[in-house]
């Protein structure tokens, strides 16, 4: 029988090239304790050397998302209230950095670190009963810097701070208008939608999407090296993905991508 108050986040391959990451503690809204944290830089970094791998989705059981880390391990003693900043920070860097595109499927709520966990993500896709909020600021907590830059490189300096500052509640349609959602549908076509979009990636060649997810998130945070850049456009410019795409297009039918 499951453990009724959940466990760890689970990592799961339900499909060639596909890869799932669950949280599963919604009995307690899907709160995230330093064991999870540790798990999920565990799978970040087993997903990372798996060299079939095209797709990843994070997504949650239960009627919630995530209310994001449990503010009790703050307070548990040694340096837990030193410690807990840097290793969710560390575990959301780690998300963002995975070499495939990454579907946050979110329903419900999106809570405090749950946030960012989520804009670390290439895609946001929600469903409209979906309410965020960061309260950073009315608990006295200085957010860590890799969750600022995420905001203001993502979502710009001015919805950044609206939502750490006024630490308002802001429902599914408003995350649509300042870009933190990619997608908005009604809760029994968020799967579709997520499926949708996953299929679309599968469809692109892994090396581009691969060096160009990577590329993207070193400009957008203002730390993109030329060198390194132009080292991923001439890895593609010689792949046999860009012979092939070219040679699919000429025969007008659909490529079959190696990743090399």
């Amino acid at each position: 029988m499951a453990d009724a108050a959940g466990g760890p986040p689970r990592l799961e391959y339900p499909a060639e090239g596909r890869a799932t990451i669950t949280l599963a503690r919604p009995a307690q809204l899907n709160r995230l304790h330093r064991e999870d944290l540790h798990v999920l830089q565990a799978h970040c970094a087993t997903l990372a050397a798996r060299a079939q791998l095209r797709v990843v989705v994070l997504q949650a059981e239960g009627r919630l998302f995530c209310a994001g880390f449990n503010l009790d391990e703050l307070g548990s003693g040694g340096s837990a209230a030193a410690d807990d900043p840097q290793l969710f920070e560390h575990t959301v860097n780690a998300l963002e950095a995975l070499p495939v595109p990454t579907i946050a499927r979110l329903h419900g709520g999106v809570y405090g670190g749950a946030t960012d966990l989520a804009l670390a993500c290439d895609f946001r896709i929600g469903s409209n009963d979906l309410q965020l909020r960061m309260p950073a600021a009315r608990i006295g907590l200085h957010y860590y810097p890799g969750g600022l830059r995420r905001y203001v490189s993502r979502l710009g300096l001015a919805a950044a701070k609206r939502l750490f500052l006024l630490a308002e509640t802001v429902a599914a349609d408003r995350l649509r208008e300042i870009g933190y959602l990619d997608a908005v549908v009604a809760p029994p076509d968020l799967d579709a939608e997520v499926e949708r979009v996953a299929q679309a990636l599968l469809q692109g060649a892994p090396l581009a999407l691969a060096g160009m997810k990577l590329s993207l998130n070193e400009v957008a945070r203002g730390a993109a090296d030329a060198a390194v850049l132009a080292e991923r456009v001439q890895r593609c410019a010689t792949s046999a993905d860009l012979q092939e795409g070219l040679q699919a297009l000429a025969a007008k039918r659909a490529p079959v991508f190696q990743g090399r």
